[in-house]
């Protein structure tokens, strides 16, 4: 089956233009023009992938990210009319895997999907499992146990945790870790990985405000905790 995408956007003319520059990679796209749109058609369609306006009319982007993390882990990018950082570290925080500013060049937004698209199609993992203190994680099966019970990690998350986990006690700089788990040159971005180690220390640490196991190595970046 072909790659499908949900494009969900407000301005009819920004989706149009969206939609045949992705048709063009020659991948399926389906439209929303508002959240409670896109809800009713993300049951129907299961998108490989979803772009969300954070802008959107009735239930903005924000919660419609939220909404869509509920049930998927489906790879999010949150699309921003500014480059306003409460905005974009608000999508992530809502559970976007990552985030494009407007205006973007149709070949910036399939660099982004094809990176996402590589990211979710994961190579054969060097251990079957590791073990670290109350955390183990499962990688050829795609699971993570802390204390025992299986937590949900979006694909990003556990991709982030599974380039950790290979090195454990290595330092990786969040430039390291941009280019491993995110694969794209995010010209040194580092807010998407600040806020996928908070969220993933949310769901694996049982105190995420002292972490015992993925731990900031101040001014240097994260490592894992033997």
């Amino acid at each position: 089956m072909g790659t499908r995408i949900l494009a969900v956007e407000d301005d009819e003319r920004i989706r149009s233009a969206v939609k045949l520059a992705l048709e063009d990679e020659g991948w399926t796209v389906d439209e929303a023009g508002s959240g409670e749109e896109a809800i009713e058609l993300f049951g129907r369609v299961a998108p490989d992938v979803v772009l969300i306006d954070i802008m959107l009319p009735g239930i903005d982007g924000f919660e419609l990210c939220r909404t869509i993390r509920r049930t998927s882990d489906v790879p999010v990018v949150m699309v921003t009319a500014r480059n306003d950082t409460h905005d974009i570290v608000a999508g992530l925080e809502a559970g976007a895997d990552d985030y494009l500013t407007k205006p973007f060049a149709a070949k910036e937004l399939s660099a982004r999907i094809r990176a996402l698209l590589r990211r979710i199609r994961p190579t054969s993992p060097a251990h079957a499992r590791m073990v670290f203190g109350d955390l183990e994680l499962i990688p050829e099966e795609g699971k993570v146990l802390q204390g025992g019970h299986e937590v949900h990690l979006t694909k990003t998350e556990f991709r982030l945790l599974c380039e950790l986990a290979e090195n454990p006690g290595k330092v990786f700089s969040r430039e390291a870790l941009l280019d491993k788990v995110w694969g794209y040159d995010y010209f040194g971005d580092g807010r998407l990985v600040d806020v996928h180690v908070r969220r993933l220390r949310t769901k694996v640490e049982q105190d995420p405000a002292n972490p015992r196991h993925v731990v900031t190595v101040r001014g240097l970046g994260y490592r894992l905790q033997t």
